[in-house]
């Protein structure tokens, strides 16, 4: 089995975990879910924000819920923020859009999950590599990651 940058963090924090390879290129959130054997909402989004001061914070978002822009500027207290571009989540995580996980990323970052994360016992998150996903319990990314909760999405 392929070792990725998250399933190295995940070994070194002691987090039980499946790596997930999927056969051929993923094409939508649903077939995701699907391959893994999950719900929709038990896909996790991390998605990569620019705030005006040019820091960057971490969103995690469940499945197909849409992020409620003037919700997350009120939890940040910022006037502008903008979806980073693909060039700057490289950069500051080293993971590719698509691959993006909260685990082993280059640079701190404030972390912030929406609490649709909540409803399941058991999650999959990018796995840092293309066409793959990490499973593992959702208290244990909550007991490791100590995310801000909140109210995200629309």
């Amino acid at each position: 089995m392929p070792s990725t940058p998250v399933t190295r963090a995940l070994e070194t924090l002691e987090v039980p975990h499946q790596l997930h390879l999927h056969p051929a290129p993923v094409h939508s959130l649903e077939q995701a879910a699907r391959e893994r054997g999950l719900a929709p909402g038990q896909i996790v989004r991390s998605l990569v924000f620019r705030l005006e001061d040019s820091s960057f914070v971490m969103v995690l978002v469940a499945g197909p819920a849409r992020v409620s822009w003037p919700r997350l500027r009120r939890h940040l207290r910022v006037s502008r923020l903008t979806t980073a571009t693909p060039a700057e989540v490289l950069q500051v995580t080293g993971y590719a859009p698509g691959t993006v996980s909260p685990y082993g990323v280059l640079q701190a970052l404030r972390l912030l999950a929406d609490r649709s994360l909540l409803a399941y016992p058991t999650l999959s998150l990018g796995a840092g590599i293309a066409q793959a996903g990490v499973i593992l319990g959702r208290d244990d990314l909550l007991r490791t990651l100590t995310p801000e909760m909140g109210e995200f999405t629309e």
